[in-house]
């Protein structure tokens, strides 16, 4: 496995990452990316001006994972969006290479936090399906997964829960948001 550039001008990879998209996030946040040609959209999207695409390829050149990151705050803040890792290659680390990667790419642009979004529609989590309001901190604090939230997973490469956004895809649907200082003095191993 090797990582690499996604290219505006290799439409294999570009077809295999909107496919990708669209077959991972369909069990659990089917809302995300529904058909190929909104796949395809975000993926034509990621090429825009102050982002970056890596994705992990096989020895036949297909993708087995695609992470994406969004200059923001003048380049001192990046948002990873997306992260997305073929199902039958789940676990085995391609997932934290990725974000390794891409940690390594923007501190090298001058980033100094990486943050991101995950979503929880489906009730993975403790978060969802309850009020939030007031003692929303009560909630993060005592937060658990209940069906494989990949909250757990970024919290495993280093990244803490920063707050929820509540109810952002409908009621007791929140948006989980965390992030990761990418400051050397603050760094932390996690790769």
């Amino acid at each position: 496995m090797r990582i690499i550039n996604l290219s505006p001008n290799n439409q294999h990879h570009i077809h295999q990452a909107a496919t990708l998209l669209v077959a991972e996030f369909r069990e659990n946040w089917p809302n995300a990316w529904p058909t190929y040609q909104r796949g395809l959209a975000e993926v034509m999207e990621s090429f825009g001006d102050g982002r970056v695409n890596l994705v992990a390829v096989d020895d036949h050149d297909n993708i087995l994972g695609w992470i994406g990151g969004i200059s923001q705050y003048q380049g001192h803040v990046w948002e990873l969006h997306p992260l997305v890792v073929r199902r039958d290659y789940q676990g085995l680390g391609i997932g934290r290479k990725l974000v390794a990667h891409l940690e390594d790419y923007v501190r090298l642009q001058g980033g100094l936090t990486l943050w991101l979004g995950t979503d929880d529609e489906n009730h993975l989590t403790s978060l969802s399906g309850v009020e939030l309001y007031p003692h929303c901190w009560e909630h993060i604090a005592n937060i658990k997964n209940h069906g494989r939230h990949p909250y757990e997973f970024y919290h495993k490469c280093g990244f803490v829960i920063m707050g929820v956004v509540p109810d952002a895809n409908g009621i007791g649907k929140p948006d989980i948001l965390m992030a990761k200082s990418l400051r050397l003095d603050n760094h932390s191993e996690s790769k």
